[in-house]
């Protein structure tokens, strides 16, 4: 887990990321994907995405306002980019090792 401080107008938030705080970013972004690949759908999906808002929101100490909430949501969502693209880049520089098995050749005396 990762405390995150995050400043939003001279004000201070932590976000403790966890792994359901970054699986709720994901189903926001998709969520907002949704909507504006498909704008009908957008009354469909809103209570959704306000719903995934509120959860996200009650990870952050203290408990954001609502006017904090729009840019709080912003930062939240830059923060796992940056943690997903930081994870993506350590697995991709990490040298990748295989276990080779010693082969015992046996081998047969001579009498």
């Amino acid at each position: 887990m990762i405390t995150k401080e995050i400043d939003i107008n001279g004000e201070k938030f932590l976000l403790t990321l966890t792994d359901q705080i970054i699986n709720q970013v994901n189903n926001l972004k998709s969520l907002y994907n949704a909507a504006y690949e498909d704008p009908e759908s957008f009354e469909q999906i809103s209570a959704e995405i306000s719903s995934t808002i509120q959860e996200i929101s009650n990870a952050v100490e203290p408990k954001p306002g609502d006017n904090h909430l729009d840019n709080l949501i912003q930062q939240v969502i830059k923060t796992v980019d940056d943690k997903t693209e930081e994870t993506n880049k350590q697995l991709k520089d990490k040298p990748i090792t295989k276990k080779s098995k010693k082969k015992n050749k046996k081998t047969k005396s001579k009498k």
